[in-house]
């Protein structure tokens, strides 16, 4: 990131040319094909104030260390504070950057021809790391170190209930709140203030470490592809923390992400249509429909349908014509404002499921806590 800003920054104020020219230039330079916009965002960004460049290259000035300045016109005296707004999009870049350099190389696992296959669908829903319950008001104790060993706990009791099965694919499903906050103010997306445990960047090192920990577990039964859910809880900070995840197994070939930022994602595994959503947007009597918009030919080649959503917590099951709509359990603990107004959900779980790739969904595996 440094590295092509100084290039930007050069053309532009010392060789004269446009933001248009340099965009261009430093992505040959660099090879961002696939960056132009951020770049481009960017760029306008560095170089826009060519004034205070020229000043500060007069008066001996580090440019880059300037954020807080004076122009004194003939009419009035401007005090002048730089955009220093965090990028997020720089952030992500920069962050993505730096660990695709220390990605790992996984060995590569050989797998037996299965004549019986079946696919595992792992989805520990809305873990909310980072929440703190205290039993002194709600009954039960939650805090990142309960979270994490639940989550544990319901990766190796799913895995135990699945090993009459011959696993060829697995699914897990990322996402649905796995934070509980999104910023260091300790609110959700929105804004609204939460009960927390820990200090948000603690948060996102303990999720991301348990990402990463899950996957590599399942990556010895079978491939693994790994679909993110965006969630209201942490709606930028969950999307930043799947994007270093993915990184991180960069040199994986048996590793797949589905990382981008759709509400809902579809996954097709034989005569299977599988599609998952955290559930705080469309009503759940309307994501079958959508399914059918959304999913093109793989509506009609899939007969045995299926949407995993998340989001309140407790266990529903719906069959909507040719589409089975479920909720799943949360292995989070219920906090103050919850259990004050009556929202409870018991009891405490981490889900799976078993998907045959011609008669459908055979088995739900349930980790009890």
């Amino acid at each position: 990131m440094k590295k092509y800003r100084n290039r930007a920054i050069e053309l532009f104020f010392e060789e004269g040319k446009t933001a248009k020219e340099v965009t261009e230039q430093v992505i040959k330079e660099f090879n961002l094909k696939d960056r132009y916009s951020s770049v481009e965002r960017n760029i306008y960004n560095w170089t826009k104030d060519k004034g205070l460049y020229d000043a500060c290259k007069t008066a001996g000035i580090d440019y880059d260390n300037v954020n807080h300045y004076w122009h004194k016109g003939k009419h009035f005296s401007i005090n002048v504070k730089k955009d220093n707004e965090f990028n997020h999009e720089s952030f992500k870049e920069e962050l993505i950057e730096e660990i695709s350099k220390w990605s790992p190389r996984y060995p590569t696992f050989r797998r037996e021809v299965s004549y019986d296959p079946h696919c595992l669908v792992f989805d520990p829903a809305d873990i909310h790391i980072g929440k703190i319950c205290s039993s002194f008001e709600t009954g039960e104790n939650y805090n990142m170190q309960i979270a994490v060993q639940r989550v544990r706990d319901g990766l190796h009791g799913i895995l135990n209930k699945s090993a009459a099965f011959s696993i060829d694919k697995i699914i897990f499903i990322a996402g649905n709140d796995i934070l509980h906050i999104d910023n260091p103010k300790r609110t959700t997306t929105s804004g609204t203030p939460q009960d927390t445990d820990g200090m948000w960047y603690d948060n996102f090192i303990t999720a991301k470490k348990l990402l990463i920990e899950i996957i590599e577990t399942l990556m010895t039964i079978a491939d693994v592809h790994v679909v993110y859910n965006p969630s209201n809880h942490d709606f930028m900070s969950g999307f930043m923390l799947l994007q270093c995840v993915e990184a991180w197994f960069k040199k994986c070939n048996q590793v797949t992400f589905d990382n981008d930022m759709k509400h809902r994602k579809y996954v097709s595994y034989g005569k299977n249509l599988i599609g998952t959503t955290h559930m705080d947007g469309a009503k759940q009597q309307n994501l079958p429909l959508l399914m059918a918009h959304e999913t093109g030919s793989s509506w009609h080649e899939c007969k045995h349908r299926y949407i995993y959503g998340h989001h309140i917590h407790h266990k529903t099951s719906k069959d909507y014509m040719s589409v089975c709509v479920e909720t799943l359990r949360s292995p989070s603990g219920v906090d103050g404002w919850h259990h004050r107004n009556g929202y409870q959900h018991s009891p405490k779980a981490i889900e799976g499921f078993i998907h045959h790739p011609e008669h459908g969904q055979i088995a739900r595996l349930t980790h009890l806590f």
